[in-house]
């Protein structure tokens, strides 16, 4: 996060109006909306895509142990991503 001067981007009654609650210090003023985690890219939609699958994968037998080597990922995450899809997310089959 930069910091930006007031006196560049704010009008000069605002900046007074400002003043009158906090002067000399610094404020943090944020974002109207912020957004979402994942919302610029496809990269959250992949990652729902893949729980699913390993959820799914699961489910249907196939050991922690496997997910693990077929995803490149450890146990613990698949048991992570297994405790935390839920019921819906899953695909059917």
């Amino acid at each position: 996060m930069s910091y930006v001067s007031a006196e560049d981007v704010l009008p000069k009654e605002l900046i007074e109006t400002i003043q009158q609650y906090v002067s000399g210090k610094s404020i943090y003023i944020p974002c109207k909306e912020k957004e979402v985690w994942g919302s610029r890219t496809e990269t959250k939609q992949y990652y729902k895509t893949r729980n699913r699958e390993i959820y799914a994968k699961h489910r249907s037998g196939v050991t922690v142990k496997v997910l693990a080597n077929e995803y490149s990922l450890s146990e613990k995450s698949i048991q992570r991503i297994v405790r935390t899809t839920n019921e819906e997310d899953a695909p059917v089959q």
